[in-house]
């Protein structure tokens, strides 16, 4: 099973369409086919983004369904304890506790829709890839 870390985005763009890469990649943790890596940290951001008023226009979940789905996922998901910090390494602060994660964890790959804000992860030897290249990945 391969063990991921995903970036805000997916979560975002897997709950807006059913249609996407991003989704299929959700639907592979539910199918515990992945295995999604993260922190205390990260896993409180992807709450937060979820319940912004934006965001829930967008998904139309309420927000004891985001409870209930964020609770499942955590059920899934692999806890990552930070124990280095290497900020700052990306141009956005952000971002640095999805790398964070993924470094700590030694993570197969992080999943991203912007994988140019990852530049720096080549430095630690960490595959940065889109939904699309890792469902690609996963058939080949």
């Amino acid at each position: 099973m391969k063990r991921v870390v995903l970036d805000t985005n997916i979560l975002i763009a897997g709950l807006r369409s059913r249609n996407g890469a991003s989704f299929a990649v959700l639907r592979l943790v539910a199918m515990r086919l992945l295995r999604p890596l993260v922190s205390t940290a990260l896993f409180l951001e992807y709450e937060a983004v979820l319940k912004r008023p934006e965001q829930y226009a967008a998904h139309r979940f309420s927000l004891s369904q985001i409870d209930q789905m964020m609770a499942e996922f955590a059920a899934l998901s692999e806890p990552v304890d930070v124990h280095f910090v290497w900020r700052p390494q990306l141009s956005d602060p952000k971002d640095e506790m999805v790398l964070e994660a993924a470094i700590n964890g030694r993570a197969d790959a992080l999943v991203t829709h912007n994988i140019g804000d990852f530049s720096a992860a080549g430095r630690f030897g960490l595959k940065i890839v889109t939904p699309a290249e890792l469902l690609e990945g996963m058939r080949g």
